[in-house]
């Protein structure tokens, strides 16, 4: 934070504070899946790595209250805008509730199902979910107000907070490392919920929403939860179905697989999180979208190529570095990998854009290959490379799918 202060001063611009802010984040999440991979190593880290995971899926899911509230907080004028803002917050923690308290109800089931040494890592993780709604709908709002150094500020909290608390108890309690992997999951999202920037809002007098905006708030909601939903099945399915199907080893070689060829993907949702205001602004005052669109597509492209090239020319420099020798039998795998993330962040892209423009075809475009990688996974795992490649097939096809989209509503 205090790096954001004095970047401040400087005078640049707040998305670049807030592009340098997600570099920043992203490098301190790494460091912390990094040290957890090294410290735990491979069969402990499979443990941990299902409830990073568990945090990647419920991100996806509270990532749509963030977008129906980042997109309404553009749109809504301040009369609406507070009994819009008191409803999602009152919508979103009855779901965190709903969802923390699943968990832990079904905590033993869990156990059995991921073959994790402890159910009460998934009883702490259910009592973290409300708070991550809540931290949500707070980060949409500043995301719809443009309010990039707010956003810049709760991100680094709450990987700053995990990274931070994380280490400090693994070094000093002689506990379940999994239970303070956990334990900093939940103090983490307590921190990230600040800062809180509605309360003024919330104080005003609420206007009515009338049925027609209430039902396309209601429509956005739905659709953009269903493209969620098919985000958490290609971004995370795989780790969860390799944590059944293989050994505990294996499983825990194939997490720090995705870890490192996952850089591609987080780097690329920084370029997602200005995109989607921008695009909704653009079509609110009737101007062109598509060179935004074009622009955000080259940057991801040429970092998929760096990343691509880098993995495929150092693949056991980069495995050795980040995680250590015990690594080394995926470095192989690394640059596959590296092009199915690739291909999925930049198809990505694409649906976000329709997703701002009202169009939702390629929602379901999205689902239906999210599902075929499932089935894929579930037929095909004979070792991991096999995996990898039925990914490869998998997000080729969506992305082919999504240009094609585009350019026939192009040319149409």
């Amino acid at each position: 934070m205090q790096l954001i202060t004095s970047l401040t001063r400087k005078k640049i611009s707040p998305e670049q504070l807030f592009m340098l802010s997600v570099l920043v984040v992203n490098g301190g999440n790494y460091i912390y899946n990094l040290v957890l991979g090294r410290w735990l190593g491979p069969a402990q880290f499979a443990d941990a790595a299902i409830l990073i995971t568990f945090l990647l899926v419920l991100s996806f899911l509270a990532m749509t209250f963030q977008l129906v509230t980042a997109k309404y907080s553009v749109l809504l004028e301040n009369s609406q805008l507070p009994s819009f803002l008191k409803r999602i917050l009152k919508s979103s923690l009855f779901v965190g509730l709903i969802a923390g308290l699943a968990i832990m109800l079904l905590s033993g089931q869990l156990q059995d199902l991921f073959h994790t040494t402890s159910k009460n890592m998934f009883i702490i993780f259910g009592i973290a979910v409300p708070f991550y709604f809540l931290m949500s709908v707070n980060r949409g709002f500043l995301q719809g107000k443009n309010d990039f150094k707010g956003l810049a500020i709760t991100y680094q909290s709450e990987m700053l907070v995990r990274l931070g608390l994380t280490l400090l108890l693994l070094y000093f309690l002689k506990i379940d490392p999994i239970l303070i992997v956990s334990i900093g999951i939940l103090v983490s999202l307590l921190f990230g919920l600040f800062p809180f920037k509605m309360s003024s809002l919330l104080q005003l007098k609420s206007a009515t929403i009338d049925t027609v905006l209430s039902k396309q708030i209601k429509r956005f909601f739905l659709v953009t939860l269903f493209y969620e939903l098919t985000q958490i099945i290609i971004n995370n399915s795989d780790i969860l179905l390799v944590k059944h199907y293989f050994e505990d080893t294996e499983a825990g070689l194939y997490a720090s697989l995705a870890l490192i060829g996952r850089v591609v993907y987080f780097m690329a949702w920084m370029f997602v999180m200005l995109l989607l205001p921008k695009v909704i602004t653009l079509q609110k005052d009737g101007k062109e979208t598509q060179t935004l669109l074009f622009k955000y597509v080259g940057y991801i492209s040429l970092l998929c190529l760096f990343i691509i090239a880098g993995t495929a020319l150092f693949p056991e420099l980069v495995v050795e570095i980040l995680f250590g020798q015990a690594y080394l039998e995926i470095a192989p795998l690394l640059w596959k990998y590296a092009i199915a993330t690739s291909l999925f962040a930049i198809a990505n892209i694409f649906s976000y854009y329709f997703l701002s423009l009202g169009k939702y075809k390629p929602v379901i475009i999205s689902g239906i290959m999210g599902l075929a990688q499932i089935f894929l996974i579930m037929f095909y795992h004979q070792d991991l490379e096999q995996v990898v490649l039925v990914q490869i097939i998998a997000m080729t096809i969506l992305m082919v799918m999504q240009i094609v989209y585009f350019m026939i509503g192009k040319n149409s």
